[in-house]
């Protein structure tokens, strides 16, 4: 769920958000589009968002003209998007939402880091301890995280059904706690590794909690993605207790190449699987032609090709997908 661009639904439900703030030296007509009816409290995912650059307010200003504005009662998915990406972690969020979680009951869906390219590269937006947001919304059923510098603590939590972390770097403490979390619930997690140089340090063994599947009884849809370990991470998927429960397995948008699809090959049956996503990839023709031979109408991106830069004839360099 990458967003390049706006969303036009989440949750269930289109995309709306409060009506910018009059401008009193604007036109008529722009005063006209400030004061835009607006849907229904229940009937929209509320994008909550302030301009990355000259702002007319704060985030919780913007935050607080939310909740006299709309009744929050009635809100089941809220899109955080910039809240002064530049200048503050979503620490400023994470406090608002815990604050105020008792006027959210109905409260669903979260996306928090809701910021495209355009506005903001992925490693420029400043993310923190998510969580509160685990601990304070038992009733949450989706927390999508995009950015860098993303903290977890392990959690039990009885409703959470997706678990995505967008990002060029994601710690192995919180891949660890992803492991050692109790999510009884969860049906789809995707995690991007990310590089060393953003603090994306995990490696293969750091995952072994989520690979053998204790805390994810009812997981059936797994990314593990963007990594630039990308072949380990294939090796130990392929003997993973988790794999035969899945019905997709998503490993792209890293450097896999053509030892991790060996490993693919030679491990444990994946003929199970509705889905294998490849894509972003630097096996040869004939790796592809094999994985396409044994897994017919289950492995998907083959075609997703990437060329290995060649530094000096001495060193072969792979670029996960996202990386900035």
């Amino acid at each position: 769920m990458y967003t390049y661009r706006d969303m036009d639904s989440f949750g269930g439900l289109p995309v709306a958000a409060l009506n910018d703030l009059p401008d009193p030296k604007g036109t008529r007509a722009d005063n006209a589009h400030a004061h835009k009816p607006l849907p229904a409290a229940g009937k929209a995912a509320w994008a909550l968002r302030i301009p990355t650059y000259q702002a007319p307010e704060t985030f919780p200003e913007h935050f607080a003209r939310f909740l006299a504005t709309v009744d929050s009662t009635k809100v089941s998915a809220l899109l955080i998007g910039s809240w002064g990406v530049n200048d503050l972690s979503s620490k400023v969020v994470v406090d608002l939402l815990v604050e105020h979680a008792d006027k959210f009951p109905a409260l669903r869906h979260l996306y928090l880091g809701y910021i495209h390219y355009e506005e903001n590269e992925l490693s420029w937006i400043q993310q923190s301890d998510v969580t509160p947001l685990l601990t304070e919304f038992p009733k949450l059923e989706t927390l999508i995280v995009k950015g860098a510098y993303i903290e977890l603590s392990p959690v039990e939590h009885d409703s959470l059904r997706t678990l995505e972390f967008q990002t060029v770097g994601l710690p192995a403490d919180v891949v660890q706690a992803v492991g050692a979390s109790t999510l009884p619930a969860l049906e789809s997690l995707e995690l991007w590794l990310g590089v060393e140089d953003y603090d994306g340090d995990a490696t293969a063994e750091d995952l072994a909690g989520i690979l053998n599947g204790r805390g994810l009884p009812a997981l059936t849809s797994l990314g593990l993605m963007n990594s630039e370990i990308q072949d380990e991470i294939c090796a130990a998927v392929a003997s993973a207790p988790i794999v035969a429960r899945l019905r997709r397995l998503d490993l792209s948008m890293g450097t896999l190449g053509n030892q991790g699809a060996e490993a693919l090959l030679t491990g444990q049956p994946l003929q199970h699987l509705e889905q294998l996503v490849l894509s972003h990839h630097f096996m040869t023709q004939s790796m592809c032609d094999r994985l396409a031979d044994a897994l017919p109408d289950v492995v998907v991106g083959l075609e997703d090709l990437e060329e290995e830069d060649d530094l000096d004839g001495t060193e072969v360099w792979r670029y996960v997908e996202v990386s900035e």
